[in-house]
C-alpha cells in the first residue's frame, strides 16, 4: 500500500487551506491573464496618444492664434507670419485710444454684482426647496425648469419692454436682473441636489443647539456645500462676463457699453480691426481664467452631485 500524501494534514495543521498544486496553477494564470488584458498593445498606446495630441493642438490653436495676432501689425494681422515684427502696439493702442477700461470696468461691475446675487438666491431657493415643504414648492421647481426652455432671441423683446418701464435701460442694475435670470434657475436646481446629498442630522444637530433654519444653513450647511457655491459662482460670473444679446440690446453709448458690445466698436462696414481686437480678447480671457482656476478644484464635486440628485 502506498502512502497516504501528508501535504493536507500539513497544511490543516498550519491553518492554511488544503489546495492542490492545480488550483493555485489556475490562480495564477487567471492573474496573468487578467494583468495581460489590461495593458494596451503598442498599437493601441499610439494611437490614443496621438489622438490626445491632435485634440489638445485643436483646443489650444485658436487661442495661440489669437495672442500671436494680438502681437503683430495690422498689416501681418491675417497673415501666418507668427514672429515678424513683434510690437505691443495692439495693447498700448486698444488701452490708450479706446474707452476699452471703461468698458472692462462696467463688465466687472456687473459680473461681479451677478456673481454674488446669483450665488445668495441659488443658495438658498435650493436650500428651502431641499429641506423644507411649501405650497407652490412643485409649481416652483417647474416654474425654474421651465424657464431654460425658452431661447434667448424669443425673451431680448419682452425683457426690453420690461426694463423701458421700469427705467432699467443703460443701468447695470437692469443688465443684472437681466442675468440672474438665466442664472438663477439652473443654479438653484443645481444646488438643491447638492444640499439632497447633506444629511437632515446636521440640519437637526444645529436645531437642537438652538439655531434658526437661516443660521443652521449659514453656520452648518454653507460650509459643507463649496464645491456647489464653486460651480454656481463660476457659471453666473461667466453668464454676465461673456454674454452679447442682452448687453448689446439694453446698453448702449461707449460709457454704458460691456466688453461685449466694446468688442462690436472694433468691426463696421468696410472691415476689422484684428490687432486691437486680438489683444481685447486676450485681456478679456484673463479675468474668466482666474475665476475658473479659483473654482477648478470645486467644479466636478459639484456638478456631480448636483447631477445624480434631483
Amino acid at each position: 500500500m502506498g502512502r497516504a500524501d501528508p501535504r493536507p494534514v500539513d497544511a490543516l495543521r498550519r491553518g492554511l487551506p488544503a489546495s492542490p498544486p492545480q488550483a493555485g496553477r489556475s490562480l495564477v494564470t487567471t492573474a496573468v491573464n487578467t494583468s495581460r488584458r489590461g495593458r494596451r498593445s503598442p498599437l493601441a498606446s499610439v494611437g490614443l496618444h496621438a489622438t490626445l495630441i491632435v485634440a489638445s493642438v485643436i483646443a489650444v490653436f485658436p487661442v495661440l492664434w489669437v495672442f500671436l495676432t494680438s502681437l503683430k501689425p495690422a498689416k501681418y494681422a491675417i497673415t501666418t507670419d507668427f514672429v515678424k515684427e513683434t510690437t505691443l502696439a495692439n495693447y498700448t493702442d486698444l488701452l490708450e485710444n479706446t474707452e476699452f477700461l471703461t468698458w472692462f470696468g462696467n463688465s466687472l461691475l456687473i459680473a461681479g454684482l451677478t456673481t454674488v446675487l446669483g450665488v445668495f438666491v441659488s443658495a438658498t431657493t435650493g436650500y428651502a426647496v431641499s429641506r423644507f415643504r411649501f405650497p407652490g414648492k412643485r409649481g416652483l421647481m417647474w416654474t425654474l425648469l421651465i424657464t431654460q426652455m425658452f431661447p434667448v432671441a424669443v425673451l431680448i423683446v419682452p425683457i426690453y419692454n420690461i426694463m423701458a418701464t421700469m427705467g432699467l435701460l443703460n443701468q447695470p442694475v437692469g443688465l443684472v436682473v437681466t442675468y440672474l435670470t438665466i442664472a438663477v434657475p439652473f443654479c438653484a436646481w443645481m444646488m438643491k441636489g447638492f444640499f439632497d446629498t447633506i444629511p437632515m442630522e446636521i440640519d437637526e444637530s444645529g436645531q437642537v443647539d438652538g439655531l434658526t433654519p437661516f443660521g443652521t444653513f449659514w453656520r452648518l450647511i454653507l460650509p459643507l456645500a463649496k464645491p456647489g457655491i464653486a460651480v454656481t459662482a463660476f457659471y453666473s460670473f461667466i453668464t454676465a462676463w461673456g454674454e452679447v444679446a442682452y448687453a448689446s440690446a439694453f446698453m448702449v453709448g461707449d460709457e454704458n457699453l460691456t466688453l461685449a458690445g466694446g468688442l462690436q466698436k472694433f468691426v463696421n462696414q468696410y472691415g476689422a480691426q484684428w490687432g486691437p481686437m486680438a489683444a481685447a480678447s486676450v485681456l478679456i480671457a484673463i479675468p474668466a481664467a482666474l475665476v475658473f482656476l479659483f473654482a477648478q478644484r470645486h467644479l466636478v464635486t459639484g456638478m456631480s452631485a448636483g447631477a445624480v440628485k434631483g
